[in-house]
């Protein structure tokens, strides 16, 4: 899988934890500054029998070996000392292939609040294009042309707890390095600001492409491509980082997709390092963290965190990817209004079909791909943590469905020809 973003850098946090610049917040910077405006079988059915009689919803085949697979690895370092501060702004602006931000090391960008003002047009509502428990999230643009990502977290980060996840975000940053996360740029923290700068990713989130709020569809080779991705991301983030990394809020609006339309994983708020296995530990005791619809119930019963909940919350993803519905439906009749269970009664029913999204066709791969992609998400949202599979072999696994989907869209693209060529000469 090719991606132009191949640079990914590590970063060392300042000895204090956070950038501090003296530089006055924006309502102090002076006037000449702040005016300056930039622009996711039989067993599997076995499994989902007893999903669906433990079932608790929140209330609010063969395939290739990856265990040296480059896909989970981070990839190289720019070794070139130059790269500690923005680059030129030569060519796109929008993270091609061509974007001089492909050199810059993650996390090593320092900024000043001023320079946070300007970008933003001093946190312009315009320019708004995200909001989340944390705070708000700004297109802002650099001086030099870069076109950025800024979090600003909410004031009411006095609230030691929202302190902890601004922290918790930094900190798991400065750890990771891959092509289907978010790169990490820099932070700030100057008075009561708290400033996160982050690659920005102009494709919107797969929440909003399933909606269809830009007016094209996604089609479900598509789909199948972006659950491979966030797959590959979460397997780094559990087997090769430094110490093992659950996300806790893996969920539609939380993956960016690209121009290309690959997927990269953002939000790491709610993470936490997983249990250290070497020291005979299995879990993580800690309060619940994640989002309704998404979180796994045995989490939610025992306050036991393990990677597996990661997995839980991947099933419930590709179970919206199939049917491009939202997690919970409270407006569908009660039966519908828990979109996994509701999908995993119509897998057992053996009306898998009944679960495609119907803007999408209902092709011989479409229909291979949804009933084997559904069968795995039934296996990622087994009631116990034990049952479901490791994040990397349900990439093996989409690796093989999507293989099979290729061969067989190839098969009834060349039959539809034929038939059609047929028809012609009649």
């Amino acid at each position: 899988m090719k991606s132009p973003y191949n640079v990914y850098g590590r970063r060392t946090p300042s000895p204090g934890g956070f950038f501090y610049s003296p530089t006055s917040s924006c309502t102090d910077a002076s006037s000449s500054t702040v005016k300056k405006r930039n622009p996711v079988a039989v067993a599997a059915r076995s499994v989902a029998g007893v999903f669906v009689g433990c079932f608790t919803p929140p209330e609010n085949e063969d395939s290739k070996s990856y265990q040296h697979s480059e896909e989970f690895k981070p990839t190289s370092v720019s070794s070139n000392p130059a790269n500690n501060r923005r680059q030129g702004s030569k060519g796109s602006i929008y993270g091609s292939a061509h974007n001089s931000t492909r050199e810059i090391q993650a996390g090593s960008m320092k900024f000043s609040m001023d320079e946070i003002c300007r970008a933003t047009r001093n946190f312009s509502p315009s320019i708004k294009i995200g909001q989340g428990g944390f705070g708000t999230v700004y297109k802002g643009r650099l001086e030099d042309g870069m076109v950025v990502a800024i979090k600003r977290a909410k004031k009411s980060l006095y609230d030691k707890h929202l302190g902890v996840e601004f922290q918790t975000e930094i900190q798991t940053l400065a750890q990771v390095e891959h092509l289907n996360l978010v790169k990490f740029y820099g932070y700030l923290e100057h008075g009561d600001e708290k400033i996160v700068v982050m690659e920005y990713v102009p494709n919107g989130t797969l929440r909003e492409h399933l909606d269809c709020i830009g007016g094209n569809v996604l089609d479900l080779s598509q789909r199948l491509d972006i659950a491979i991705d966030v797959a590959h991301a979460i397997t780094y983030l559990h087997m090769y980082t430094d110490h093992p990394i659950i996300h806790r809020d893996i969920k539609s609006s939380n993956i960016l997709i690209a121009d290309n339309f690959r997927a990269k994983v953002s939000d790491f708020g709610f993470a936490r390092l997983a249990a250290d296995t070497e020291s005979g530990a299995t879990h993580v005791s800690t309060q619940i963290k994640g989002t309704a619809g998404y979180l796994d119930p045995e989490y939610l019963k025992t306050y036991q965190l393990t990677e597996k909940s990661d997995v839980y919350s991947f099933g419930v993803l590709l179970v919206e990817l199939l049917s491009g519905r939202r997690p919970i439906e409270p407006r569908r009749e009660i039966k519908e209004r828990v979109t996994s269970k509701w999908a995993v009664n119509k897998f057992i029913a053996g009306e898998t079909i009944l679960i495609l999204d119907p803007k999408l066709e209902r092709s011989a791969a479409n229909n291979l791909a949804l009933e084997k992609i559904m069968e795995l998400s039934v296996q990622c949202m087994g009631p116990r943590r034990q049952s479901r599979p490791s994040m990397k072999r349900c990439a093996e696994i989409l690796w093989s469905i999507r293989k099979d989907y290729k061969e067989l869209s190839v098969s009834d693209f060349r039959s539809n020809s034929q038939r059609s060529a047929s028809v012609g000469r009649e």
